[in-house]
């Protein structure tokens, strides 16, 4: 579901919009912020109790900044973008937009199984996990080029 991926890069371009960022790495920053949120929620969609995991982060009942999923996002931008693009100060600032990035997802999700909340089945649905479009999709594609070494 592209409108996911396009979702979070919305959020991110708001997050970031008072961060100076230098203007030659700034394409990569954002991209990399999106992605490094986008691959967190991949990674931990897969595992077992991911998704339950996820469903909690969205609907409240994780704290964002504890949650594992936000410290993997923050690792993934670390090792593929703060590393490489070497920018000092500005690492943590950037970083500490994670949480509230991530807090803002739930905003996205609905319930799309008619059952009268936002559970682990709306996610799969809006996320098109069964399809190999959605969040699996949008990442391959969108993580291809970063973990490829771009």
């Amino acid at each position: 579901m592209a409108n996911f991926q396009d979702y979070i890069m919305q959020l991110v371009g708001a997050a970031a919009g008072n961060v100076e960022i230098p203007a030659n790495v700034k394409d990569q920053v954002l991209g990399g912020l999106g992605e490094s949120i986008l691959g967190s929620l991949t990674q931990t969609a897969v595992k077992k109790g991911g998704l339950e995991q996820i469903k909690e982060l969205l609907t409240g009942k994780t704290d964002i900044a504890k949650s594992a999923i936000t410290a993997l996002a923050g690792t993934l931008f670390t090792k593929k973008i703060l590393n490489k693009l070497n920018l000092g100060k500005l690492g943590p600032v950037l970083i500490a937009l994670i949480p509230g990035i991530l807090g803002k997802l739930g905003g996205f999700f609905k319930d799309q199984d008619g059952d009268g909340d936002v559970d682990v089945n709306d996610i799969m649905i809006a996320l098109g996990l069964g399809s190999g479009s959605g969040l699996l999709g949008a990442a391959k594609g969108l993580l291809g080029g970063l973990l490829g070494g771009k």
